[in-house]
């Protein structure tokens, strides 16, 4: 029997991993030092977006076990690996228009990790319900970010610190309760099929 490589999963899983903790201590930073953060805004969230769009994309692909936390990453990682780019080439973008953009992405990211929080408990996760708290309070950073996205550029330097703690947050507490990995993972008839389909 042949069975599925572990690799694209360990990498996605790893992936979320590090870039929860750049997140986390980059809001922590973010909120210690507004105007030093302020400086480097643009280059800091266009590497970052693009780099966790891409661990999205690779997470959508690996077919971890469960299907739950990476089943809906393919839009939003290509929307990230977009945004990211067009923030790295487009500098110098006015920070209501940054803050906007930032809080639609972590509205349509809560609004995701709610729905697969709903699925886990279906499927009988019991730590379903953390990942829906996180939700709503990484979402409800995301509407304060449009709301106030008028405010000081230091004022708002703070409430963007504060969230991407929350989504540092949220995406950690997917990739360590939904993201099962097992070594010994037979293919998906659909995978045998493709393989078979790929010799011919």
């Amino acid at each position: 029997m042949k069975l599925r490589s572990i690799v694209p999963m360990r990498t996605a899983k790893i992936g979320y991993i590090v870039v929860s903790v750049c997140f986390l201590l980059a809001g922590i930073w973010m909120l210690c030092r507004p105007d030093a953060a302020l400086e480097a805004l643009d280059t800091f969230f266009g590497v970052a977006l693009t780099v966790f769009g891409a661990v999205k994309l690779i997470g959508y692909f690996s077919r971890d076990l469960y299907r739950l936390a990476f089943q809906y990453d393919l839009e939003f990682g290509l929307l990230m690996v977009i945004l990211g780019i067009v923030i790295l080439f487009q500098p110098g973008l006015t920070m209501n228009l940054f803050c906007i953009a930032s809080g639609i992405c972590l509205i349509l990211e809560a609004l995701f990790k709610w729905r697969t929080a709903a699925e886990a408990r279906a499927f009988g996760l019991e730590t379903w319900w953390m990942t829906a708290a996180l939700s709503v309070l990484s979402g409800a950073a995301g509407v304060l970010l449009i709301v106030r996205s008028g405010d000081a550029a230091r004022a708002l330097v703070l409430l963007m610190g504060a969230a991407l703690i929350a989504d540092a947050a949220l995406n950690l507490c997917v990739a360590l309760t939904m993201v099962k990995i097992v070594k010994n993972q037979l293919l998906d008839p659909e995978e045998r099929r493709e393989r078979r389909f790929e010799r011919t």
